[in-house]
């Protein structure tokens, strides 16, 4: 029998902040001078990933003539106007207050990197207060990145919990993996271009919304 879950990991994008349509509009702009159209076919298999290993993909999915390198460079320039406009998604705040009144401690574990992670928090620093640890994906200690399990890893270590108490939420089928990999709990909040075939047999539960979400049913 597993012990009780007592601890709940973030992921950022998608989870807690709406930035995918960011990072759609991004992309867009930057390959749409090349004929080309960024849409889910491509975005399903980018989603939750480092970010060099994101713009490989995208690269080589629509045979860009720039690097990957070039990409984000230029991607990097148009989010420091978008990203600052991020807004929190629909119950996040109301389902990450009600944790907190239970006492029950929450970390952030992105594969953001802390450039682009303080641009999509400027307008919730406060928020981002409440959560007890903040791992990003340029920490040094998180030597691989999602599918791998390190960066939960290394979030459960700085809450001073054991995986396995470890409830995690991601949007995204390699963050799944990743949590999965590392011996949380999964509860997977899917993108609808991403839907819910890819979550089905790997994670503990399924969800269409963050309104309305009691603790006790993470926590179950």
């Amino acid at each position: 029998m597993r012990p009780p879950a007592t601890h709940v990991v973030f992921d950022m994008d998608g989870v807690l902040l709406d930035t995918e349509k960011l990072y759609t509009r991004a992309t867009q702009q930057i390959v749409g001078r090349f004929g080309k159209t960024f849409d889910w076919s491509v975005k399903k298999d980018m989603i939750g990933r480092p970010a060099l290993d994101s713009a490989r993909h995208l690269v080589a999915a629509l045979a860009l003539p720039i690097s990957p390198e070039d990409y984000l460079s230029e991607r990097d320039i148009l989010f420091e106007e978008l990203m600052p406009t991020a807004e929190a998604m629909p119950g996040a705040r109301e389902l990450t207050s009600a944790l907190a009144a239970r006492g029950v401690p929450m970390a952030v574990a992105t594969s953001s990197k802390r450039p682009i992670y303080e641009m999509k928090t400027r307008n919730h620093r406060e928020w981002f207060r409440t959560f007890s640890a903040v791992v990003l994906g340029d920490d040094p200690r998180v030597r691989h990145g999602k599918p791998a399990p390190d960066i939960f890893l290394v979030a459960a270590t700085c809450l001073g919990a054991r995986p396995e108490t470890c409830v995690v939420i991601e949007d995204a089928p390699a963050g799944a993996r990743a949590a999965r990999a590392a011996g949380m709990r999964v509860v997977a909040f899917p993108d609808p271009g991403v839907g819910r075939a890819p979550f089905e047999g790997m994670v503990d539960l399924i969800i269409d919304s963050l309104i309305h979400i009691e603790p006790d049913v993470l926590l179950a």
